[in-house]
């Protein structure tokens, strides 16, 4: 005899609207009780199909785990979720994550939460890494799957999460500008993003969040101050970078440009870095041809075209750190004019080139050379009457 609770499985009846008779489904059918109520799910092909199921609701109801609608859940709901999450709390990291979602559709489009499971996303994993995406870009994007689930969860929309694992990645920074290099690519950009670089190269200030977000009120030419608001860094702290000679020349020459533009437009022109008034907020195509004509790029395929740079943006910021490093900054002083909030972070921007070790070598062989003429031996015959007799240098 059935005990109470069990659950039952059966192939439900109905009327044949032609005879009139009964008739037995050819699927099978499970109901339930959890969370306070009955469930009933239909569908299934065969009784162990049915009887399987059965038993993982059963002990997910037991464990408190059961989440009621669990089953309709879909990756676009996970998917619209995490992306509300991220509107509504202002992150400024949104588009990135817009990205990774773009590249997770590609595969799990169309499936429910529930078939989101570890050997899925190894297949995922499999997929991108055969596209040749690098293991860092992988995990943002997996990174962003276990937040969807997390927050689903949150929400009562999944019953678990499936295991996601990153993968092992080699993040550390590398590149960075000599000023030949730079110069190189610099003459390559349009005008209008040749004070984007420059400023960049000198401050080592992010390009896309902190320098084209700029605008006149920021800037204190007078005074000699570019400022950045509390709350506008990543770290939420405010900063200050003092107007050197060369970042003067570079903002005083766009504040002509800008005075020009609004007087031949007639409307006011804010943001410090712009196209004929209009805001610059992303100007990757146009990097990407100026680092190929200055040969920091290669052509990876014509068709569709695809080119691979082995500059980016960001290395200006690796730069600024490590020209402060060579001047003999402060490390103290370097971190704030920069943005850095702990120093190891701040290490890990500090990279040392070829010239820095040369450098080095060139001061240690100094050391050895000069060390021995200025040293004086004592010998022990010589040594006054009750001393101990040890070899004095003076």
């Amino acid at each position: 005899m059935r005990k109470r609770g069990e659950g039952r499985i059966f192939q439900d009846k109905y009327r044949d609207r032609t005879t009139g008779g009964w008739r037995t489904c050819e699927t099978w059918t499970i109901r339930w009780y959890a969370a306070g109520r009955h469930h009933k799910q239909s569908g299934f092909r065969t009784e162990a199909a049915a009887r399987r199921e059965l038993r993982a609701k059963q002990e997910a109801s037991a464990q408190g785990i059961y989440v009621p609608g669990a089953d309709r859940t879909t990756f676009e709901n996970l998917a619209q979720m995490l992306l509300d999450e991220y509107r509504a709390n202002g992150r400024r990291s949104v588009d990135r994550v817009q990205d990774a979602l773009d590249h997770l559709r590609e595969f799990f489009d169309g499936y429910r939460a529930r078939a989101v499971t570890a050997e899925r996303v190894l297949a995922y994993v499999r997929q991108r890494q055969a596209a040749k995406a690098a293991n860092a870009t992988v995990n943002r994007e997996l990174a962003a799957l276990k937040r969807m689930f997390r927050l689903g969860e949150k929400a009562g929309m999944v019953a678990r999460r499936p295991t996601i694992d990153l993968l092992r990645e080699d993040n550390v920074r590398k590149g960075f500008f000599d000023e030949p290099d730079f110069r190189s690519v610099l003459a390559h950009l349009h005008e209008d993003l040749k004070p984007v670089a420059e400023s960049a190269y000198l401050t080592g200030w992010r390009v896309k969040s902190e320098l084209l977000t700029r605008q006149w009120a920021h800037v204190d030419l007078r005074a000699g101050w570019l400022r950045l608001e509390p709350g506008e860094t990543k770290n939420g702290e405010g900063r200050m970078f003092p107007l050197m000679p060369m970042l003067r020349a570079v903002l005083e020459r766009q504040r002509e440009r800008t005075d020009a533009v609004a007087k031949e437009t007639g409307s006011i022109v804010p943001w410090v870095f712009h196209r004929d008034g209009r805001r610059i907020k992303n100007f990757r195509r146009a990097w990407l041809t100026a680092c190929f004509k200055a040969g920091f790029a290669t052509l990876v395929s014509e068709k569709p075209r695809v080119v691979r740079t082995l500059r980016v943006p960001h290395d200006f910021r690796r730069t600024a750190v490590r020209n402060l490093e060579r001047a003999g900054v402060p490390r103290s002083t370097a971190m704030k004019m920069v943005g850095h909030k702990t120093e190891s972070i701040y290490r890990r921007y500090a990279i040392v080139d070829e010239a820095m070790l040369k450098d080095g070598a060139a001061k240690l062989e100094h050391l050895h050379r000069v060390e021995p003429a200025e040293r004086t031996v004592v010998s022990i015959r010589e040594t006054p009457a009750g001393h101990s007799g040890r070899v004095r240098a003076e």
